[in-house]
């Protein structure tokens, strides 16, 4: 048995879950987000609960147990809190403006480089080098991010580019003297 699918997902009061067929729709204070269900999975709503199960032990069914088990969950918080990620952009001349609700950002190119956010999605800037990426769907939020860093990816001698709060770039030493 599913470790992770097994474990019941408790709903917050201002939480509602719906299961229609194989949609599931969570609805909570930042918005609403659906979801649908791969074929072999169930999922039942009963009393303050969400409960995922299979029915049989085949390899797609386990497979898919714990997956739909952690989506659900994952709706339900970006319904309640919401999920961020942050940027860091690091380098001499490196920065970032806000222009709207766009962001705006100057990386060495012989041109600014101007990033819309995709619909659910807000960008924030704090001073002239980071920036929050946040919205209610985890997956949105995280590819937002990466499409932004993939713009100019940390290099490894210096360390300059757009990396996540917190990332490690690992530094080479780069070329050695005689």
């Amino acid at each position: 048995m599913s470790r992770i699918g097994r474990l019941p997902i408790d709903i917050p009061s201002d939480v509602t879950v719906t299961v229609t067929g194989r949609d599931v729709s969570v609805k909570g204070p930042k918005g609403e987000l659906g979801l649908t269900i791969a074929r072999p999975i169930e999922v039942i709503v009963e009393e303050n609960q969400v409960v995922v199960s299979r029915p049989d032990d085949e390899r797609e069914s386990r497979s898919l147990h714990g997956l739909t088990r952690t989506l659900i969950a994952n709706n339900i918080v970006g319904v309640t809190t919401g999920y961020t990620k942050g940027l860091e952009v690091v380098g001499t001349g490196y920065r970032v403006a806000q222009k709207g609700g766009s962001v705006e950002f100057a990386l060495g190119f012989s041109h600014p480089v101007l990033v819309e956010p995709p619909a659910g999605i807000t960008f924030t800037v704090e001073g002239n080098n980071k920036v929050t990426v946040s919205g209610i769907d985890k997956q949105a939020v995280g590819e937002a991010a990466a499409n932004i860093r993939k713009i100019r990816k940390p290099e490894p001698y210096k360390g300059k580019g757009v990396r996540y709060a917190g990332e490690v770039v690992r530094r080479k030493a780069g070329k050695s003297g005689k």
